[in-house]
């Protein structure tokens, strides 16, 4: 038998002290969250009651509640947006979210819906490609919405405190669409909240939802036709103006002077999205500049609009409408906004 030293025996003992007390903290850590997310929890039981959600509702959700710490490392890993930091090109994600793929799906998808399409578009104004563009952009047209559970994945945010009153208010919303009769397991989504085809937050979808095939429901989680007539009612809600364009692309020539029409305005909804926008010219002000469309779509020579170049000089710009702002209402990123708008345009070429 080997005999060991005194010093190595404290050796291994203190080994196993300083590998124990790490988990011994994080059971105590793990303890606190759980007490006080259930404080927490019975806090936004207290808020749906006021609300009016009915207590049968309340008490069959509240129970099953649990802190998800998965859902607040997505949370906490999104980008800040700090000024400092640099914004990247558009063309690598206008590769990877406007692709040959998803045009063909948007295609397909636009012509078997023709009918329902073409009828909400004159209800409501918003072109039928748009509304196809915003299915596809935000769920490859129906394929992937989600798997959070939507009261989950809110409790656990509102508690976390980042932005505690807006997702405090979409928890309650969403006990708000059970006591409608929509089912807990329907109501799965993205872990920040988002839910069905179009990608509702809750109370958008309260309030936006709208029935697209006669059938009495507004079913954003199965009924294409409702979903499509739910955009459309959103961008109508956000202002969408009837017969005009979200934008075009243009060729600004080299001796643009970009300092001059520097926009001075600062929004008070994602400032840095908006700070890349120029200032507003009617389109016959910017042929005079020598910017000039390329392209079929093309604006009236009235039609007031702005510069953006997303790609820096010697690359293609757009000139954006007021409309080109409803898309960012919805997604408040020029990213975002230029593939919906793009896409749109290449489903109908």
């Amino acid at each position: 038998m080997v005999k060991r030293s005194k010093s190595f025996s404290w050796r291994l003992l203190a080994l196993l002290v300083c590998s124990i007390l790490p988990a011994s903290r994080a059971a105590r850590a793990a303890v606190e969250v759980d007490s006080g997310f259930a404080a927490y929890v019975a806090q936004l039981g207290s808020a749906a009651r006021v609300a009016g959600v009915r207590e049968a509702t309340i008490a069959s959700v509240l129970p099953t509640l649990y802190y998800d710490q998965r859902v607040v490392r997505l949370d906490r890993a999104q980008p800040g947006g700090a000024p400092n930091q640099p914004i990247p090109a558009f063309a690598p994600y206008r590769a990877s979210h406007v692709t040959a793929a998803r045009i063909a799906r948007g295609r397909i998808k636009y012509a078997a819906l023709r009918g329902l399409l073409s009828r909400v578009e004159r209800e409501t104004g918003v072109p039928e490609a748009l509304m196809v563009s915003i299915w596809g952009n935000e769920t490859d047209y129906g394929a992937t919405t989600g798997n959070f559970d939507l009261a989950n994945a809110l409790a656990t945010l509102a508690y976390d405190g980042r932005r505690r009153s807006l997702f405090a208010g979409e928890f309650v919303a969403t006990l708000r669409l059970i006591d409608r009769g929509i089912t807990r397991e329907q109501l799965k989504g993205s872990w920040a909240g988002a839910t069905g085809y179009p990608q509702f937050l809750p109370s958008m979808t309260l309030r936006l939802a709208r029935d697209g095939d006669g059938d009495g429901r507004a079913d954003i989680w199965r009924s294409e036709a409702d979903a499509l007539a739910s955009i459309a009612n959103y961008f109508v809600a956000a202002g969408w103006r009837r017969d005009e364009p979200w934008g075009v692309a243009v060729r600004v020539p080299p001796t643009f002077d970009r300092a001059a029409l520097t926009s001075k305005m600062i929004s008070p909804r994602c400032p840095r999205v908006h700070a890349r926008h120029s200032q507003w010219r009617s389109l016959g002000e910017w042929r005079a500049l020598g910017v000039l469309p390329l392209g079929a779509q093309q604006l009236s020579e009235s039609t007031q609009a702005s510069l953006i170049e997303p790609d820096g000089p010697n690359a293609t710009a757009y000139l954006l409408t007021g409309n080109y702002r409803v898309i960012l209402d919805y997604n408040c990123s020029n990213f975002y906004a230029l593939s919906v708008g793009l896409l749109a345009d290449a489903v109908v070429q």
